[in-house]
């Protein structure tokens, strides 16, 4: 158990926001779970863990609703140790040439601007922790191709890039900064991905599935929230004050570097 912690954890309406969350309020850390819909209120009823749990509407691409997010956690538990930086969106499936513009900048926007917003807000609170953490959610597709999906991969790409120049930047107030990769992972997202890959390769979802995602992995299956969780758990905790600069696989053995 970690506790007596304050994290705030983004995207944590569902998926691995929501599991992240409940694994850190089952270590009796304070989370505030952050969303723009109304998932954050049954994430933290499923917790059941009383006022330790403050659901907080948050734009994470609204500089004004990440700053209240920040200073509402700060408020209700007297500080901030530790950041997870996990709301993303997938963004379009389709060849570069019909990308919308539009596209590209929301994908941007959620997955590399959001990051951004909530560690600059952060870091003064970050600084006074004696044990504080940021970690960044990106993915295996921010250290490889994925065709077709190009607003996405630079994005998550964006995110280790920013991971490991925060870890230097801030690593004089003893801040780690880690991102965790997850490979394809369980989930209402990686299904409406596969859907789309199957429709483009005239695939079956099956098919698409292992095409895409479980024939690359040496374990040949998809990654659980779970498994992304305890992941990140780790990385907030004692154990970890050493590792910084990093980006994880969580993937089943997909990407090797």
């Amino acid at each position: 158990m970690h506790d007596e912690r304050t994290i705030i954890v983004t995207g944590a309406s569902g998926g691995i926001g929501r599991e992240i969350a409940l694994t850190l309020l089952a270590e009796d850390a304070n989370v505030a779970l952050a969303a723009r819909g109304d998932g954050i209120e049954e994430s933290a009823a499923m917790a059941d863990a009383g006022n330790r749990a403050l659901p907080v509407r948050t734009d994470v691409t609204d500089e004004s609703s990440v700053e209240e997010l920040v200073d509402r956690t700060a408020a209700e538990f007297g500080g901030v140790d530790g950041v997870v930086n996990n709301a993303g969106i997938a963004g379009p499936t389709a060849p570069v040439e019909d990308v919308a513009a539009d596209d590209w900048d929301r994908t941007m926007a959620v997955n590399a601007r959001g990051p951004f917003l909530l560690v600059k807000h952060a870091a003064p609170l970050l600084a006074e922790s004696d044990r504080a953490s940021v970690v960044n959610i990106s993915s295996i597709s921010g250290k490889r191709p994925l065709e077709d999906r190009t607003p996405y991969v630079a994005s998550k790409m964006a995110v280790i890039g920013l991971t490991r120049t925060l870890a230097f930047e801030l690593g004089d107030d003893d801040v780690t900064v880690n991102a965790v990769c997850p490979g394809a992972t369980s989930g209402p997202r990686i299904d409406d991905v596969i859907e789309k890959q199957a429709e483009r390769r005239d695939l079956s979802y099956e098919e698409a599935k292992e095409v895409v995602f479980t024939d690359d992995a040496a374990l040949g299956e998809l990654v659980e929230p779970e498994d992304v969780a305890e992941t990140v758990s780790f990385l907030l905790g004692p154990e970890a004050r050493r590792i910084t600069g990093q980006d994880i696989n969580v993937d089943a053995g997909t990407a090797w570097y």
